[in-house]
């Protein structure tokens, strides 16, 4: 059974943020996130986290100012994720604006796996890179950079994801998350990474005298990318990382951007000029998502760094087609997932392994993260991979650090897992096939070592009732304008409300007038096809529709309960 809760919202906070000019909606959702002063709202970027703070960025800068000085060529090896493609694009622009000769290879997923494999290395070697550098990947890559070493090829690591027990002998190592690093934004996404060591590059070629003949690139012009990385990565945002993507979005609202951001929005048909976390996050990351998903993010990678718009388009059409195909995948594998949940009936308690022999690798998290949402529980879905081999991708809930359980089961059962790696809501893992039933039995075992019973109940938090002058358009305006996401949810409201009138859209959406009071409402409640009672508690999002031009208030609905003769 959901709980709907309200978030605690302290009064001082709140009264203090209206007193210093915040409209009080946003005083009383601020403060209940945590902010205490207007100051944690400051977004400028002189607020930003001093590069210098990051482990083994002054040396990184130096290295690549020195590869710069002599004209070596330079290779990106990518991640195929959006975080991995921005920051691949960022890595690209910049060091091409600096005079750099730099090129990327990023791994077809099912035929090379994740990471800086020797594989990789050898494919990259036939390239005669001088310097490899790594984004969104390679803490991990302990054989892979092994392998570059003893080919004499030098290695940078830019990287985000929690490191394992020995670090790669790599060159240079950025990584917030390193041991000895005092970065205080832990949770700063790979593309965020890649920008602060291009920044630090900056400063080094300043105290060079670098652009004493060429011109100084704006770095503050990539930020579109790393807005896109950053909120796509589902990275907590701390004040940061929000900086980060306020930044890049109010470049995107003022029509700064590049080629291929602008064709992404095109290509989502959402407006740039009103460019959210909610566009960046479930519009344009998805398209590009889909690239990696189905083939290899080369053709993002391409969306990303082309200067030739009419390209950029048809890049774009082209990642839209393939989520197009994602999305038809995806309703496949879910289908068996949900026949597989009947099955199991009430013996999936604490941690869900799924597995299906026709399902598609690169769709596997998704699915994860449905069941997920609909069993609040972590769960791991796997396909097949090559030679007798499963490859799973998971998801997990807050109170269960997804990376920790997988660690645990490796330690229990140290033949059981090949590889496996992540963060704490999302990771991936590599066994045998014959092994999944084994699998399947000690994940459960962990999760439930590792969870307390709160963890695993399905809750809301929500911000509570809005008053009938906050259910407007303009109060939907003013949320979506803000910057939201991960550790810094976007406020979800709830009420009571008497239901006009419902129907059901395309058969998995219902669409509702709703009354409270004198006033009617527009409301709409994806995937869920089931009827609304006649009387109900809702908890929702105030969104501003558009329809042939028009804007109207209409409530994102994510939960109801029967308030019937309540």
């Amino acid at each position: 059974m959901m709980q709907i809760s309200r978030r605690p919202c302290p009064e001082a906070p709140a009264r203090r943020l209206a007193d210093a000019g915040l409209p009080p909606l946003l005083a009383r959702l601020y403060a209940a996130r945590g902010v205490a002063r207007k100051d944690e709202l400051d977004y400028a970027l002189t607020a930003l986290l001093p590069p210098d703070g990051l482990r083994g960025v002054k040396e990184a800068a130096e290295l690549l100012a020195d590869t710069l000085a002599a004209q070596a060529p330079m290779l990106i090896v990518a991640d195929y994720d959006c975080d991995g493609a921005t920051a691949c694009a960022v890595g690209i622009r910049a060091l091409r604006a600096f005079g750099g000769t730099v090129d990327y290879l990023v791994p077809n997923r099912f035929k090379f796996g994740y990471g800086l494999t020797p594989a990789i290395v050898a494919l990259a070697a036939e390239r005669k890179p001088a310097l490899l550098i790594t984004v969104d990947n390679g803490i991990a890559s302990v054989e892979g950079v092994a392998a570059a070493r003893a080919a004499g090829i030098t290695t940078l690591i830019t990287d985000h994801h929690l490191p394992g027990d020995t670090l790669p002998d790599a060159d240079v190592i950025v990584n917030p998350n390193q041991p000895g690093c005092s970065f205080a934004s832990k949770h700063i996404a790979g593309v965020g990474v890649m920008f602060y060591t291009m920044l630090a590059l900056r400063a080094e070629l300043r105290r060079r005298n670098w652009f004493a003949t060429r011109e100084e690139p704006k770095l503050a012009d990539l930020l579109d990318l790393v807005a896109l990385g950053t909120v796509a990565d589902v990275v907590k945002l701390d004040q940061n990382n929000r900086i980060l993507v306020h930044q890049g979005l109010s470049r995107m609202r003022a029509g700064k951007m590049q080629p291929g951001i602008r064709a992404l929005f095109a290509a989502a048909s959402r407006d740039a000029m009103r460019a959210s976390t909610f566009d960046l996050g479930f519009g344009l990351g998805p398209r590009l998502n889909a690239a990696g998903r189905l083939a290899d993010m080369s053709l993002g990678i391409e969306c990303l760094i082309t200067d030739d718009p009419l390209r950029a388009t048809n890049l774009a059409r082209e990642l839209d087609r393939m989520n197009q195909e994602r999305r038809s995948i995806e309703e496949d594998m879910q289908a068996s997932a949900e026949l597989m949940l009947d099955a199991l009936g009430n013996s999936a308690a604490h941690g869900v392994a799924l597995f299906d022999a026709d399902w598609h690798q690169g769709v596997v998290g998704i699915v994860a993260g449905r069941v997920k949402e609909r069993l609040h529980r972590p769960v791991i879905a796997f396909a097949r991979s090559d030679d007798g081999l499963i490859k799973g991708s998971g998801r997990s809930v807050a109170g269960v650090h997804l990376r920790d359980a997988l660690d645990l089961l490796s330690k229990r059962q140290p033949d059981l897992i090949l590889t496996f790696g992540g963060h704490a809501m999302a990771a991936g893992v590599l066994i045998r096939e014959t092994d999944f039933p084994r699998f399947a039995a000690g994940f459960d075992a962990v999760v439930q070592a590792l969870a307390d019973d709160e963890a695993l109940n399905p809750r809301l938090e929500t911000d509570g009732e809005l008053s009938p002058h906050e259910m407007s358009l303009e109060a939907a305006r003013l949320i979506e304008r803000e910057i939201w996401g991960q550790g810094f949810p976007a406020p979800l409201f709830s009420d009571a409300f008497e239901v006009e009138s419902q129907r059901l859209l395309k058969d998995q959406h219902v669409k509702l007038t709703l009354r409270r009071g004198n006033e009617r409402y527009e409301a709409i409640r994806f995937r869920h096809a089931d009827p609304a009672p006649d009387r109900l508690r809702a908890a929702f999002r105030l969104s501003a529709n558009e329809y042939r031009g028009v804007a109207s208030l209409q409530l994102l609905i994510e939960h109801w309960e029967d308030a019937t003769g309540g």
